[in-house]
């Protein structure tokens, strides 16, 4: 995978492919500053997955965005978010794992819907 905006630096060979999933309500700031001569930033909605490539030694700073300023909130060594690139079996565990709480709230919102109409005919049975 390459990095179109950010190119990892020359000369490096040993690259991993990263993932990295914001399961918070906040907007983060992905950042990795312990690379020279390598500038890596991007913004994570939540809910989003930022799949990236590093170097093995990098550390993904998350910075949480509040109103007016970031607090950094956590940094992951890459080496930790590393996926296997010929297999996509991480990423399909996921979008799986993504299709089954859609698939949950779903059922969910159709089941508040069927109560809410149980009640509204009870209510007019009631009334009427």
């Amino acid at each position: 995978m390459a990095q179109i905006l950010d190119p990892l630096p020359s000369g490096n060979s040993d690259r991993i492919l990263c993932c990295y999933v914001n399961a918070t309500s906040h907007i983060q700031i992905a950042r990795i500053s312990n690379i020279p001569n390598w500038y890596f930033e991007r913004v994570v909605f939540p809910g989003q997955r930022l799949v990236f490539e590093a170097m093995p030694e990098a550390n993904l700073e998350i910075h949480t965005g509040m109103m007016a300023s970031a607090i950094l909130s956590d940094t992951i060594p890459c080496d930790r978010l590393c996926i296997s690139e010929g297999n996509d079996s991480e990423l399909n565990t996921i979008d799986l794992h993504d299709q089954e709480n859609n698939d949950n709230t779903r059922k969910l919102e159709i089941q508040k819907k069927r109560n809410l109409e149980t009640v509204e005919s009870l209510t007019t049975a009631y009334i009427g």
